[in-house]
C-alpha cells in the first residue's frame, strides 16, 4: 500500500509539475524579500492567486498567516513558507465519510459539462471500484451525444461491469429507471450514473436533475446518494463559475478535478474547494486508469509546493 501511495505521489508530483514550476518560481521571489512587510504580503497574494488559488482563499491564507507571524514573532520571509503551507493544508480537509458510498448500496450521479472527462471518469471509477470486489453497474444516461454512449461501451467492457444505455434522444430518467431495475435484480453495489453535460440551459437540466433524483428516491430509497460534479482543472477560474452554477440546480456531495497534469492552474483544486465548501473527493493526473486517485490533501499540498520529489 504505501509503495502504491509513493507511486501515485510520483505521478501526481509529475503531473502538477507546470502548476509547480509557475507558482513557485513568483513564491521564491516573495520568500526572497528581506523584510516581512505589506510587500512581502503584496507578491505572495500576486503569486497564488496567479496559480488559479483564488482571490477568497488567498486571503484566507494570507490573514491566518499573519496571525502565525504575529504570534511567533517570525521575522524572515523565508521562515513563513512552511506555515502557509499548512494554512493550505487545512482548507482542504477531506472528512472521514467522505467515500460512504464505497461502503454502501449506492447510487452515484456524475454531472458536469460536456468536454470536462465525466464519461472517462465513470469508466474509471467503474474499474477501481470493481477492483475492489463490488459489483458495479453504469447507466449511460447522457441520450444527447450520441458518442458518451459508445466510449462508456467501451468503458464498461474494459472494467468488466454492467451497462444499461438507451436510444439516442430518449428521456434520460428512463435509462435510470431501467438502471435501477438492473441493479436490484443484479443485487449490485454501487449504480454509476453518467448524465448529459448541458449547462446553457439550466431550466433543462434542473428538470433533468429533479427528474432523476424524484426516479431514485422513490425507486431506490435504500441506495445512498453521491453527486460527484467533474471540473476541467485546466480552466481555472472558469471552474469555480460552473460549480456554483452546478450547485444551483444539484445537491452536489464532492469534487472531481480532472487534467490537472496539462495545466498550470492546478492551484483551482484549493480554490474550488474552498469557496463552495464542497470536498476534492478525486483528481485525475493523466489518461491511465490509475491516473484517477482519490484525493489525499497532504500530497497534494506537498506535490504544490514541494521543489523535490520524495
Amino acid at each position: 500500500m504505501a509503495e502504491e501511495k509513493k507511486g501515485f505521489f510520483g505521478r501526481l508530483f509529475s503531473g502538477l509539475t507546470k502548476t509547480r514550476k509557475s507558482m513557485n518560481e513568483n513564491l521564491d521571489e516573495a520568500f526572497g524579500c528581506s523584510v516581512i512587510d505589506e510587500e512581502f504580503y503584496d507578491r505572495l497574494e500576486e503569486a497564488l492567486v496567479a496559480s488559479d488559488m483564488g482571490i477568497e482563499t488567498t486571503e484566507n491564507v494570507l490573514d491566518n498567516l499573519r496571525e502565525i507571524v504575529e504570534d511567533l514573532d517570525i521575522k524572515k520571509p523565508a521562515d513563513c513558507k512552511k506555515y502557509m503551507v499548512d494554512c493550505f493544508r487545512q482548507q482542504m480537509k477531506v472528512t472521514e465519510n467522505a467515500y460512504t458510498f464505497e461502503e454502501k448500496k449506492s447510487a452515484v450521479l456524475i454531472i458536469g459539462v460536456n468536454g470536462v472527462g465525466k464519461t472517462t471518469t465513470v469508466g474509471k471509477l467503474a474499474s477501481k471500484l470493481k477492483a475492489q470486489g463490488k459489483k458495479v453497474v453504469i447507466a449511460s444516461a447522457d441520450t444527447f451525444r450520441a458518442a458518451a454512449t459508445d466510449q462508456l461501451t467501451i468503458w464498461a467492457e474494459r472494467a468488466g461491469v454492467d451497462i444499461i444505455t438507451g436510444q439516442e434522444g430518449a428521456d434520460p430518467a428512463s435509462v435510470v429507471y431501467d438502471a435501477i431495475d438492473a441493479s436490484k435484480a443484479r443485487n449490485a453495489d454501487v449504480l454509476l450514473i453518467d448524465t448529459a453535460g448541458r449547462l446553457h440551459n439550466k431550466k433543462n437540466l434542473m428538470e433533468e436533475l429533479r427528474k432523476i433524483y424524484r426516479i431514485l428516491g422513490k425507486s431506490y430509497p435504500d441506495a445512498h446518494l453521491e453527486t460527484l460534479l467533474v471540473l476541467d482543472g485546466t480552466t481555472g477560474q472558469n471552474a469555480i463559475m460552473q460549480a456554483k452554477s452546478f450547485a444551483e440546480v444539484a445537491d452536489i456531495t464532492g469534487l472531481v478535478i480532472t487534467k490537472l497534469d496539462g495545466t498550470a492552474k492546478g492551484g483551482i483544486a484549493v480554490a474550488v474547494q474552498s469557496e463552495l465548501e464542497i470536498p476534492v473527493k478525486y483528481i485525475g493526473v493523466g489518461e491511465q486508469i490509475d491516473d484517477l486517485q482519490k484525493f489525499d490533501p497532504t500530497s497534494f499540498v506537498e506535490a504544490l509546493f514541494t521543489t523535490n520529489e520524495k
